[in-house]
């Protein structure tokens, strides 16, 4: 019996895979490339949904690890002080650009979203929470009621009331066609009529990501999140900014994806890169709003002394090598070949630094097409390249390379994705 046939035996059959009854099974890797149980290399694009951030087989994260687990010592729990854990918490507070911040670790980026709005929903006493259309937060019973991506929305049950705000989609939907300022005017207006006609008027929080993940890398102007946070002021409500995609430079322009917006949000999440592999995420935010859960809490094994002494490696490489300045560099090579591109398949090339979203489209429409989108992934990888998808329709490629990519490897990756986009684009035009 295949590895894949055992697979579908044993594991749920909502779990997707990749590339269906051709599934690869991954056995090694070496920078920011990946061989497969066939013996095959690719280059990789999506880093496991944008989380081996460095890349693969970095000696300073495996040296740090070494040295953790070589003290016999994988866990002890909270209940006790975690030196790795500790300075790790006062890295993060000191980057995060939040005044007298604390640090909660979890396992993943759900947990952190979760942790939030546990904390967001106590400093306001109410659990009223706005959201994004399009929005992807996670996979847990209050982050699945605050995503509003129907294919990731697993039940209609949900512990909060949410309400939702418009995706900054310019190709279809409200914002279609608006340019930068008439698109903010647009989601402040409707911001404020959302707060006058369908809330209570204690709302909690609003949740965001600056770049939309899962959504297919949709995102707003610059300031948006700044112009939503001047109405938010009004009435006391927080802000929470997703950075568990955004987070740690991968935009190039900016550390945090939120400093695009001349804003500093209550509560910032993170996870996926900072661990680089390592079950790794976190929320930082003000004392005031981290410090307002009135019980005890706390995760079993959020920031244990494996993880931490990992997140510290990768924090410290991060900064120590100019990884978000790599970003922009490698980010406008793939951007700029990308958007010189004129293909009727190819309607948008979007995104900032390693983080770019290619949406697909039936010829001369906006229609959106995962039937193109899924053929143009797959010669990617007969080409040796391995991307990830995405998009409220299935039909956006999701480029996520580690931050160490280097020009040659960009170049190459360019090559092979316009390769495959031309093949595309000619089979498609036939129909």
């Amino acid at each position: 019996m295949s590895l894949l046939d055992r697979h579908r035996a044993v594991m749920p059959s909502w779990m997707p895979v990749y590339y269906g009854d051709d599934a690869l099974e991954i056995v090694s890797g070496s920078g920011r490339r990946v061989t497969d149980a066939s013996g095959r290399t690719y280059l990789d694009f999506f880093g496991g949904v944008l989380t081996t951030m460095i890349g693969y087989d970095v000696a300073e994260i495996s040296d740090a690890v070494r040295r953790q687990v070589g003290t016999g010592v994988a866990h002890t729990s909270t209940l006790y002080l975690i030196r790795q854990q500790v300075e790790l918490a006062e890295k993060i507070a000191r980057i995060s650009g939040i005044p007298d911040a604390r640090v909660f670790f979890t396992n993943s980026g759900s947990e952190a979203n979760e942790s939030a709005l546990l904390m967001a929903t106590n400093v306001r006493r109410s659990h009223q929470i706005l959201a994004i259309k399009n929005s992807y937060h996670g996979r847990t019973f209050a982050t699945m009621a605050v995503t509003g991506h129907r294919s990731w929305s697993s039940s209609a049950l949900s512990p909060l009331s949410v309400n939702w705000l418009a995706s900054a989609d310019r190709l279809r939907g409200r914002m279609a066609g608006l340019g930068d300022g008439d698109l903010i005017d647009a989601a402040v207006d409707d911001l404020r009529e959302v707060l006058a006609t369908v809330t209570a008027g204690d709302v909690a929080a609003l949740i965001a990501e600056p770049i939309q993940g899962v959504g297919g890398f949709v995102h707003g102007p610059d300031g948006l999140l700044g112009a939503y946070q001047k109405v938010l002021a009004e009435s006391g409500i927080l802000l929470i900014a997703d950075e568990v995609q955004t987070g740690w430079g991968r935009t190039g322009d900016h550390f945090w994806g939120y400093q695009a917006h001349g804003v500093t949000p209550d509560l910032i999440t993170f996870a996926k890169g900072i661990g680089n592999g390592f079950a790794l995420g976190g929320v930082v935010g003000s004392a005031a709003v981290m410090n307002a859960v009135p019980a005890i809490s706390f995760s079993t094994f959020g920031g244990n002394p494996v993880s931490a002494a990992a997140g510290n490696a990768v924090l410290d490489y991060v900064l120590d090598h100019d990884l978000q300045g790599n970003a922009r560099r490698m980010g406008s090579i793939l951007m700029e070949g990308l958007r010189a591109l004129s293909y009727d398949i190819l309607a948008d090339v979007r995104g900032r630094g390693l983080m770019i979203g290619l949406e697909f489209v039936r010829p001369g429409t906006t229609e959106p097409d995962p039937a193109a989108t899924v053929r143009v992934f797959d010669l990617c990888r007969e080409g040796g390249l391995l991307v990830g998808k995405g998009g409220l329709h299935g039909n956006v490629l999701r480029l996520g390379p580690a931050l160490t990519l280097a020009e040659e490897e960009a170049r190459e990756g360019l090559a092979i994705l316009i390769d495959a986009i031309a093949t595309a684009d000619t089979e498609f035009r036939t129909f």
